[in-house]
């Protein structure tokens, strides 16, 4: 089976539950997978000014931290990340833009990736910032795997087609009981359609 990067940035909580269960959904399909979390670039007084985002970013600090390496030895990837006005967080666009010398030598090509996110709000641009790592996977010349509609799980969920995406409500760690199942296919998914790829 394949190695799956899951690689995502979260600050106080809900991509990273999102990201641990697409995780365990690849693992649940035979893949070896790598859990990674992007580096922090807001300033510790920002961190400090929110007890959620402090409070995770303590809780996560056994999480390893991504490096382009680590999609170079995937055969498949997930990125997540809240959205930010529509688009991925600052901290994830950064670690992309890390990754110019491996897609200079073709090492991000023919590689299935998915997408996965979170808002304060189900219309608060949770469609638009998938769509927007889109257009990076298809610079990439990777297979974009999207959940579509390929299990009627997804619609308990909340029937996003272009990945799984959480409405936060301000509040951390509140991906639902769906959410979650939904983002362990997405992981599945991934781990399955790669594997196809790679063989």
């Amino acid at each position: 089976m394949p190695n799956i990067a899951v690689v995502y940035y979260s600050s106080t909580g809900n991509v990273h539950q999102l990201a641990t269960a697409l995780a365990e959904g690849a693992e649940e399909a035979g893949a070896e997978v790598r859990l990674r979390r992007v580096p922090e670039l807001a300033p510790q007084e920002a961190i400090d000014s929110n007890p959620l985002w402090r409070e995770h970013a303590e809780a996560t600090t056994d999480i390893p931290v991504a490096t382009p390496a680590d999609l170079e030895w995937a055969d498949g990837y997930a990125l997540g990340t809240p959205t930010r006005f529509g688009t991925p967080a600052a901290q994830m666009k950064q670690f992309i833009d890390t990754l110019g010398g491996l897609w200079a030598t073709g090492k991000l090509a023919n590689k299935g990736a998915t997408a996965f996110t979170s808002a304060q709000n189900v219309h608060g641009g949770n469609e638009s910032t998938i769509l927007t790592l889109f257009n990076v996977f298809s610079h990439f010349g990777a297979v974009i795997v999207p959940p579509g509609y390929t299990d009627p799980l997804l619609f308990e969920a909340g029937g996003n087609p272009y990945g799984i995406s959480t409405a936060s409500g301000g509040k951390s760690t509140t991906a639902s009981d769906a959410e979650l199942i939904a983002a362990r296919y997405q992981g599945r998914r991934l781990a399955e359609i790669t594997a196809k790829l790679a063989g």
